[in-house]
C-alpha cells in the first residue's frame, strides 16, 4: 500500500566526508520500507550527469545548487520526498532554494574538517592541500554552515542510527506523511 504523503525536500548539507550521502541513503531506506515515494539527488551524481559543464567557482556552485533545487521543487510538488545530498557551501544559495520549496528541511551534517579528512577515501583533501584540486570547500574555498537548520547531525559524535532517527523525527513532526509514523521506524 502506497503511503499518502505530501512532497518535501530534505536538504543534507556539509563538508565532503561529513556523511551526507551515507545519512541520506539510510533515511531513504527507512522511508522506502514505509512505502514512501522517495528520490535521492546526490550532488556527485548530479555533477556527473546533469551539470557537467559547471566548474567550482562560487557562481558555478550556486548555479549547481539552483539546478538541483529546481529539480527538487518539481519532484516535491508532485508528492515525492526528495533527499538532496550536496555540499552546497553557500548559505545564500541554500536559502534561495528554501524560498521556492513549500516543505523544506535543512539537515546540517556536521563533522569537523579533521574528521572529514580522516574519512576521505578518495584522497580529495590531500590533493586539495597539495594544490592539485583548487577551490576545494573547507580548504581554500569557504563552507558557510546553516545558521538555523531544522536538524543538525553531529556525525563525529552520533551513530548513524541516531542521526537517522533525528531526521525521521523531523519529517514526522513536519506532517509530510498523513499515514505513516516515521519515529517508530
Amino acid at each position: 500500500m502506497q503511503t499518502q504523503q505530501r512532497g518535501a525536500t530534505i536538504w543534507f548539507t556539509g563538508l565532503s566526508g561529513a556523511g551526507k550521502t551515507t545519512l541520506c541513503r539510510a533515511v531513504e531506506q527507512k522511508l522506502r520500507e514505509n512505502g514512501c515515494r522517495v528520490e535521492v539527488l546526490d550532488g556527485d551524481l548530479i555533477r556527473e550527469n546533469l551539470t557537467t559543464g559547471l566548474g567550482f567557482s562560487k557562481e558555478d556552485r550556486n548555479e549547481n545548487v539552483r539546478r538541483i533545487g529546481f529539480l527538487a521543487q518539481m519532484l516535491s510538488r508532485n508528492g515525492v520526498i526528495v533527499l538532496v545530498a550536496a555540499i552546497s557551501p553557500y548559505r545564500s544559495a541554500r536559502d534561495k532554494v528554501r524560498q521556492n520549496i513549500e516543505n523544506f528541511i535543512e539537515v546540517y551534517v556536521n563533522a569537523p574538517l579533521k574528521v572529514c579528512e580522516e574519512r576521505d577515501v578518495k584522497g580529495l583533501y590531500q590533493k586539495a592541500r597539495s594544490g592539485k584540486i583548487p577551490h576545494f570547500t573547507g580548504i581554500d574555498d569557504p563552507y558557510e554552515p546553516p545558521l538555523n537548520p531544522e536538524v543538525e547531525c553531529r556525525t563525529d559524535k552520533e551513530t548513524l542510527e541516531e542521526s537517522v532517527a533525528k531526521v525521521l523525527s523531523k519529517i514526522e513532526t513536519t506532517n509530510i506523511s498523513t499515514v505513516a509514523s516515521y519515529a517508530r521506524l
